[in-house]
């Protein structure tokens, strides 16, 4: 996802980063090199060394810090991007299980019934466009328990706390 614009909000303390589907804000209290009253952000543009996936910042007395897409749409919980990072996930664990598994990747092409291209296509995570179901199917078959949780959402800062603090899957 590419960064049109980015602009230093001081009074609501944070970014607002303008893609071409949405306006997202990211708080300056999420920053590593961190504004002050006496330091003020400058300048914030989106970063042509990162194809503009990504933007800088630069304080008053020449400090900068660079942020990347990720970082904000992961902040606004936005659904695209969790979905992406779901599969993603589940992906790596699929990887591990099938490097650990006793069983043939051949036997566990068979049982899926599918072809070895669309089995390998199944463990590539940057494929995003894979059947959930099969990635499920593979898991379970591997051995790995999966389990959705659908919990009623509360504030943002409480529903990014809690996501991070669980396990991968």
């Amino acid at each position: 996802m590419k960064i049109k614009r980015v602009r230093a909000n001081n009074r609501k303390k944070a970014f607002e980063v303008e893609t071409a589907s949405s306006v997202y804000t990211f708080p300056y209290g999420l920053l590593r090199v961190q504004p002050d009253p006496r330091n003020r952000i400058e300048e914030a543009f989106p970063d042509e060394e990162l194809g503009r996936e990504g933007f800088t910042y630069r304080l008053a007395d020449g400090q900068a810090d660079t942020i990347h897409i990720d970082a904000v749409l992961e902040y606004n919980r936005d659904p695209s991007y969790m979905n992406d990072l779901l599969v993603y996930r589940l992906t790596l664990e699929a990887q591990r299980a099938v490097e650990a598994s006793a069983i043939s990747k051949r036997e566990l092409i068979r049982v899926l019934g599918t072809s070895a291209s669309q089995f390998y296509r199944l463990l590539d995570p940057a494929n995003r466009a894979k059947s959930m179901g099969q990635l499920l199917t593979l898991l379970r078959l591997l051995g790995r328990e999966v389990d959705v949780v659908v919990s009623k959402s509360g504030n943002t800062a409480r529903r990014r706390r809690s996501y991070r603090g669980k396990a991968a899957v």
